[in-house]
């Protein structure tokens, strides 16, 4: 025989078994629907701006006979040039008698500092126009950052230690790098146009021709190899070998 034991009346808005009313249940379902359509709505826009605005870049350099080339600046120019954001710095060091790093890139209206972390005094100067400075005779951080607030090659050199040379590779993009010992480098390229991806070393003899390549808006996730042809320059602190200071 049935047994009923426990009978109880509803109304038609409430449900006290799941403490909330008809009403209230069907209000929560159209509210986690709608928070789910807005999250993956979101997702999708940030993925699709990911495909289209970032990439990287991959840039190999080798020799030529086929040896990774490391210390090799590479950037990327395009149509509109811009200016490092403001306080924006950078640092080139002196330690044992050599500027550290050799090349060193930044980009137009970098703030530059020159540490004297050696043991002995040192004048650095430039005569690269427009960049050019000088620091006199100094020990630590007595000079205040040089501004580098035009583009191009700078050539930095010690008035005490002749055989001391460095260089500054100012540049209009953001978007720079240097080769690792493997002469590869990573470049995060943050737009969607046609772009000019280039390649600078004191040590590279190849002539301009074959230091840059054109690479079109939609491809810029892919592997950019740089083959040079001529032999390269010996590093400047290998002295055996290198050439002349003007020849740098």
């Amino acid at each position: 025989m049935l047994q009923v034991t426990d009978v109880r009346f509803y109304s038609p808005y409430t449900v006290e078994s799941m403490g909330k009313s008809f009403l209230e249940a069907d209000l929560f379902a159209v509210f986690d629907r709608l928070i789910n359509l807005v999250t993956a709505s979101m997702i999708l826009a940030m993925g699709f701006a990911d495909a289209v605005y970032a990439s990287e870049m991959r840039v190999t350099v080798l020799d030529n006979e086929g040896q990774p080339v490391p210390g090799v600046a590479v950037y990327v120019e395009d149509a509109t040039p811009s200016l490092a954001p403001t306080g924006t710095s950078a640092v080139m060091d002196q330690v044992d008698q050599r500027f550290v790093p050799h090349l060193l890139v930044v980009q137009t209206g970098t703030l530059v500092e020159f540490p004297n972390s050696d043991v002995v005094a040192h004048h650095v100067y430039s005569f690269s126009h427009p960049n050019h400075f000088k620091l006199p005779i100094y020990k630590g951080h007595a000079h205040a950052p040089v501004s580098f607030d035009q583009n191009g090659l700078v050539v930095l050199g010690c008035n005490i230690h002749d055989h001391m040379l460095a260089y500054i590779l100012v540049v209009d993009t953001p978007v720079f790098s240097t080769t690792n010992d493997d002469g590869i480098a990573m470049l995060d390229t943050q737009h969607s146009e046609n772009a000019t991806v280039s390649i600078w070393s004191p040590r590279i003899r190849d002539d301009a021709d074959n230091l840059s390549v054109s690479v079109e808006a939609g491809d810029h996730e892919k592997t950019v190899a740089f083959n040079l042809v001529k032999p390269l320059r010996a590093p400047h602190h290998d002295h055996s070998k290198a050439l002349s200071w003007s020849d740098y």
